[in-house]
């Protein structure tokens, strides 16, 4: 027979018995209830047997056993046979349990205990619904198995959704643990991605090598420890890196740095920018850091020092390539109700790439704000100090390249405009406006000369128009997902002219100027028009310009999203009254293109060509096709006349539910050769790391490696 006993009934029956009883104590609160397939009461010892499917729960704790006994002198439940405790989203098993309910503290033997995706086991446990703490214990990520990542300590403390901290802890996967730590210490709202990483492989130019990284919690927030690689060819490169971050608020703080070093004893060859021998001695260091000073005020840096232009590339070639000339910054930034206050420093610690460099430059925007009458105001002013030294980069024939003196000065600089938006109908929007900008240069040089000090004033008038039109069309295609169409073109026309833009060249260095490629101006786009946007202001030339655009976007309803871009095209042009050195009377038509008709396809391009003649000056695209999980192919070029004509496709195909295939294909074009063939597999292990085997094939580089095989292992979720 199945009984429930309520306490507040049950212990009205053993009411009675008290009067004939009278050491029997008084029942628990209401609000607990002990359910079970059969009860009983010991008068002598005072206490309550649940036997079968025995439950204790008050509403937000459950205990579920094989047996409860409940005493009731002293309010303490013992539990015993297949015993879970939950709390939350906190469960806890074990053999034997002893349950405190005036304190909600409990006792417990061989346990298990975890709150996704961190699970505990030891001998015993102690503590309370908001503490755990836990003897001889092992920690894991994700469920335990043969492929997480596991700690042992004596003691583990768990604030369930809080923290997990420990000491004497040894570190590895599933069961071996061979790294020794001194302690242990996690925030569990924040990610435990960049613990611990491990790469390895052959290169012909490295050898046989292993790369490995280790960052131990050392501290609320903050993991250190070394990266360590060993290198067949070349020797031994180690280093400290580590991670930190705010305890209880990761997003306001947050931020890493790594470094390593190596005495190179292998062929190291010469350099690319300076044509010198590389050095045997060779090391690298970066941080990168993000942080909210206050609730308006933010802060973000980023060091990068190499000791040769080639360490980066030799030794972490994934990171090279995106980002081959290192920056470094510093830059925080007050917001206000309607402007920004700034403080950007920009360092060279690296004499072999050419840096225009801040030292520091503050300054002040005003976005649009109205003044009456309809007129809008807009400023911005800056106060920098500026300087640019030689690089020492020369030509494969060994020529110098760039700057052979140092320029330097200090600059004033404001920037001030009106405006006056008139809307005649809804579609149709003009803004004329006029603007200065005044610059003040002093203390300026070029190596040893001397230019004293210049003080410029530019004006322009200009005006941007927007013409808005729209059209509906009641199109179906149900196999495409469209459920109706809308077009929304849009014609913008923008004028701009400066009479005096090359005032005062000669008179002070030209440190922001535009962007050059062999000493050749290059502007893969067009640039901003008006003087107050330009950065470049120290090569500005007389501006008399017409520009002309028109963007195209055909959208079509989306049940999630409400609507969603099925095409988009744009197309510009600038038409030059008056030319500056090197363009013509008609620039580039610049067109944009983007086809999204489903979201397993994705077509972009762009081009930039000559519209008298139609000669291709730039043309890149990719053309993106998906299958869910299962396979993904991508077809991309990049072409641009007289210098790069590349052609790449990239595969993924999904093999089975641990497998995953992958290859990737870099063809030059214009030296008809592979630039890279790569061909590999990851894997799936526990679904807790990626483990990817890739064989390489390289071409026409001059240092990497013609031939290499890489194994590499990635987290998959932490």
């Amino acid at each position: 027979m199945i009984c429930r006993l309520v306490f507040t009934l049950a212990l009205c029956a053993a009411g009675s018995l008290r009067a004939q009883t009278p050491a029997t104590p008084a029942a628990p609160p209401a609000e607990y209830v002990l359910d079970a397939d059969y009860n009983s009461f010991d008068q002598v010892t005072g206490e309550s047997l649940m036997r079968g499917n025995a439950r204790l729960t008050d509403g937000t704790l459950l205990l579920l056993a094989d047996e409860i006994r409940y005493n009731n002198k002293n309010d303490v439940a013992t539990a015993t046979g297949h015993i879970a405790l939950t709390h939350g989203d906190v469960r806890l098993l074990a053999d034997r349990l002893v349950f405190h309910r005036a304190t909600g503290a409990f006792t417990a033997e061989n346990i298990r205990v975890g709150s996704h995706p961190y699970f505990i086991e030891g001998f015993s446990a102690s503590g309370t619904r908001e503490e755990i703490t836990v003897k001889r214990a092992r920690a894991s990520y994700g469920e335990p198995g043969p492929w997480q990542p596991t700690i042992n300590a004596d003691t583990i403390v768990f604030v369930p959704g809080q923290q997990l901290r420990s000491e004497n802890v040894t570190v590895g996967i599933g069961a071996t643990q061979p790294v020794p730590i001194p302690r242990f210490n996690h925030n569990l709202s924040a990610p435990l991605f960049g613990t611990a990483s491990l790469n390895g492989g052959y290169r012909r130019s490295l050898g046989a090598f292993v790369e490995a990284a280790l960052h131990a919690p050392v501290r609320p927030g903050l993991r250190l420890g070394a990266d360590l690689g060993l290198y067949g060819n070349r020797g031994v490169m180690i280093g400290p890196s580590g991670a930190y971050s705010d305890f209880k608020h990761p997003e306001r703080l947050n931020g890493y740095f790594r470094s390593g070093y190596i005495n190179d004893h292998g062929d190291k060859g010469i350099d690319n920018v300076r044509r010198l021998p590389v050095p045997e001695n060779r090391a690298y260091a970066e941080w990168q850091h993000q942080q909210i000073l206050a609730p308006h005020l933010t802060l973000s840096a980023q060091a990068n020092w190499w000791e040769d232009p080639e360490v980066y590339r030799d030794f972490r070639s994934r990171s090279f390539f995106p980002l081959q000339q290192p920056d470094t910054f510093v830059e925080s930034v007050y917001t206000g109700s309607n402007y920004f206050v700034s403080a950007f420093a920009r360092l060279q610690p690296n004499s072999f790439h050419r840096v225009q460099e801040r030292l520091p430059e503050v300054r002040f925007d005003l976005l649009p704000i109205a003044v009456g009458h309809g007129l809008y105001q807009r400023l911005h002013a800056s106060a920098a100090v500026l300087r640019e030294d030689p690089t020492g980069e020369v030509s494969p024939t060994g020529e110098p390249i760039g700057l052979l003196e140092t320029l330097r000065t200090d600059r004033l600089d404001a920037y001030y405009a009106l405006e006056r938006p008139i809307a005649p109908r809804d579609w149709l929007a003009i803004t004329p406006l006029v603007g200065g900008r005044l610059t003040h240069y002093t203390n300026s040089s070029i190596g040893p000369a001397a230019l004293g000090n210049y003080l410029r004033l530019l004006g322009e008038v200009g005006v941007d128009a927007t013409l808005r039109s729209s059209a509906t069309f009641n199109y179906q295609n149900p196999q495409w997902k469209i459920d109706g169409l809308r077009h929304l073109l849009t014609p913008r026309l923008s004028y701009r002219y400066i009479p005096e833009g090359g005032k005062g060249r000669g008179r002070f260095p030209q440190i922001d100027r535009r962007a050059q490629i062999d000493g050749t101006t290059y502007l893969p786009y067009l640039q901003p028009l008006g003087l107050g946007d330009t950065r470049s202001i120290d090569d500005l030339h007389e501006t008399n310009t017409l520009r002309l655009s028109i963007d195209n976007i055909l959208q079509t309803r989306d049940p999630a999203d409400g609507t969603r871009d099925l095409l988009a095209f744009n197309l510009a042009n600038d038409f030059r009254f008056r030319r500056g050195p090197g363009e013509r009377d008609v620039s580039e038509t610049h067109a944009e293109l983007s086809i999204m008709p489903a979201r397993w396809l994705q077509v972009d391009l762009y081009q930039s060509f000559e519209p008298k003649d139609f000669t291709l000056r730039e043309f890149n695209s990719s053309v993106t096709i998906r299958d869910g999980r299962f396979w993904s192919l991508r077809f991309a070029n990049n072409f641009l006349r007289r210098q790069i004509e590349d052609y790449m496709i990239d595969g993924r195909m999904r093999i089975n539910e641990r497998l995953e295939g992958l290859a990737r294909l870099h063809y030059d074009a214009r030296r008809r050769r592979f630039n890279e063939q790569s061909y590999g597999v990851v894997q799936n292990l526990g679904n807790t790391w990626f483990v990817s085997y890739t064989v390489s094939l390289y071409s026409g580089r001059r240092r990497e490696s013609s031939f290499g095989f890489n194994v590499q292992i990635e987290t998959v979720r932490f």
